[in-house]
């Protein structure tokens, strides 16, 4: 039998090299190509003409005739939160990725989510990186009890796609796929190569019994998924999981989504019984208990399709000559400093002398831009000490020359603002009309600069 070619591979983006290289070419990471062998390729084809179901299914036809009720048809989870982020339940035959930082909560939601499937079929829980008893005794904390849940304490891929074939589980959960590998790949557990070859052997398993699979993913220093980008594209949906460990609520939001609609969230809190839904994450966000404060101003953003109330907070100080700082938790850096530069170019505000801090209650990340307006009413509210009303709500988008632009889904926001009390929100003129449709009882104010909203918040 001929020897397998070596080659050489990036770890932290799959780059292939000949020859060893001190720097990757590709992403730039130093020290990062360590030497592995080509999986086999008749084994790859073997698996994956079987996952397919042989050259009959390579046979093309009319999309009118395909047979959509297999994808139709949807595993519930047991939670409402995770049935709205996957787009109504699990699909037979797909494959999540669920990535997050360590500590998050990724294994909770895991075993949470085996607990409610169960009801529809037996579970397969491959522990990587635990001992079944440390998983048993995690599942009595949660309150599960389900001898439809079994437990594989197994790292190589033979053995579990041996157990999926046996007890052909409706859901199967693998945890994680960074300590899953491969006997037809000559590489440590956790290098590029053998997540990529174990994440294709277990998706294209998944294809071939028609099971949902869970990929738990650990996660890098800068926020991404560990491994390879093409894992990523094999799954059909990746959700990540975010919060701070120091605040009570998760955020679950799906990055990718072939079955549901992307960017949609779902909102957690941590309790020693496990993760509870939120089913109102506006009155947690916005500060249902707060009182008038400088720097305090709520905005309604949407996140995915649900509208979202969110308080931002700012804090504007003098600071050293040339020693200024800009802090942000929840917002966008540098878009938090586009706009200290608009309200100085526009508004005459002398924010480079001073320390900027911008956080979002609740530890929420926001990436809608049509928070900008509300960032800059909670920069200003600062810088003059003056508090804005607790019944105000304000939104929209700004741009380089001042300019407030309309935002998406203008209605549902200002319906939502109303829906929680608020009596007046602050909005761009274009997205009136939009916001006259909500038939809500709330005084909408249209601002067409930033000049035009310092004028009505107040100076």
């Amino acid at each position: 039998m001929a020897s397998k070619k070596t080659f050489y591979s990036c770890q932290q983006c799959g780059q292939r090299s000949a020859k060893w290289l001190g720097r990757c070419t590709a992403c730039g990471e130093w020290n990062s190509f360590v030497e592995e062998r080509e999986a086999d390729p008749d084994a790859r084809a073997s698996l994956s003409g079987a996952a397919a179901g042989g050259p009959a299914a390579e046979r093309a036809v009319a999309l009118v005739e395909v047979d959509a009720e297999r994808d139709a048809a949807r595993l519930a989870t047991g939670s409402g939160e995770l049935d709205r982020v996957l787009g109504g339940g699990m699909v037979g035959g797909s494959a999540v990725l669920l990535g997050g930082d360590p500590g998050i909560g990724k294994s909770t939601l895991s075993l949470q989510l085996a607990g409610g499937a169960a009801a529809a079929g037996p579970v397969l829980y491959v522990a990587g990186e635990e001992a079944p008893a440390q998983v048993r005794l995690r599942a009595q904390r949660l309150g599960i009890d389900s001898p439809s849940i079994l437990v594989l304490a197994a790292t190589r891929t033979d053995a579990i796609l041996a157990a999926m074939r046996e007890h052909k589980p409706v859901l199967s959960i693998v945890d994680s796929i960074q300590t899953v590998h491969t006997q037809r790949v000559d590489s440590a557990p956790g290098s590029v190569t053998q997540v990529r070859e174990a994440g294709a052997e277990l998706v294209s398993a998944a294809r071939e019994l028609g099971m949902g699979l869970v990929l738990i993913g650990h996660v890098t220093k800068e926020g991404f998924i560990a491994g390879p980008r093409v894992l990523e594209h094999m799954v059909d949906t990746v959700l990540y999981f975010e919060g701070d460990k120091n605040h009570v609520f998760r955020i679950l939001r799906a990055v990718k989504n072939r079955f549901g609609p992307g960017g949609e969230i779902g909102v957690f809190e941590m309790a020693a019984d496990g993760l509870r839904e939120v089913h109102n994450p506006s009155e947690a966000f916005a500060g249902a208990a707060r009182k008038e404060a400088p720097g305090s101003v709520v905005t309604a953003c949407v996140e995915g399709s649900r509208p979202l109330l969110v308080e931002v907070q700012a804090l504007v100080a003098p600071s050293n000559p040339g020693c200024a700082r800009r802090t942000t938790l929840g917002v966008d850096h540098g878009r938090v400093a586009m706009l200290a530069a608009v309200m100085e170019k526009r508004l005459g505000l002398a924010l480079a002398s001073h320390d900027i801090f911008v956080n979002t209650v609740g530890g929420v990340r926001i990436d809608d831009p049509g928070v900008d307006l509300a960032v800059i009413a909670a920069l200003a509210s600062s810088f003059v000490d003056r508090a804005q009303p607790v019944d105000l709500a304000v939104l929209g988008e700004v741009g380089l020359t001042g300019e407030v632009r309309a935002v998406s889904q203008a209605r549902a926001r200002v319906r939502e603002a109303a829906r929680l009390g608020f009596q007046r929100i602050v909005l761009p003129t274009a997205s009136l009309t939009q916001a006259a449709e909500s038939g809500d009882e709330i005084e909408v104010i249209g601002v067409e600069s930033v000049e035009d909203a310092w004028e009505v918040l107040g100076r």
